[in-house]
């Protein structure tokens, strides 16, 4: 469970983001990963909650947004977003079946932090 030190390595990020900007009260957090990002949300969601229990964290609404697969073909460069849950992903435009292009969906990232 790679989460706990996702969560870890979150909560560190924001205590440095809000000391460097004078934050005292911290009311939610905004998480991007891509769907290729081998990240169990309901995990990662448990994990934070266990992190932050008993900071002033604890309570801070955790926001998770999914960033969808883009890809490039290796025979005809179309670019294409394979459909929810599928595995094998053949180009639409030709058929190829294997080598293509990660353009997105491997991210991992804050993406923004409420506070005051």
């Amino acid at each position: 469970m790679h989460e706990m030190s996702i969560a870890q390595s979150l909560v560190a990020i924001i205590k440095e983001e809000m000391e460097k900007h004078g934050l005292t009260r911290l009311h939610a957090v905004r998480v991007c990963h891509g769907r290729l990002a081998a990240l169990v949300p309901d995990a990662l969601a448990f994990a934070f909650e266990a992190c932050t229990l008993g900071t002033p964290m604890q309570g801070v609404r955790l926001e998770l947004a999914e960033i969808p697969i883009v890809l490039r073909c290796s025979q005809c460069a179309q670019e294409f977003s394979p459909e929810q849950g599928d595995l094998f992903m053949p180009c639409p435009a030709c058929g190829e079946g294997l080598g293509h292009e990660v353009l997105q969906g491997k991210e991992l990232y804050l993406d923004n932090i409420e506070a005051e």
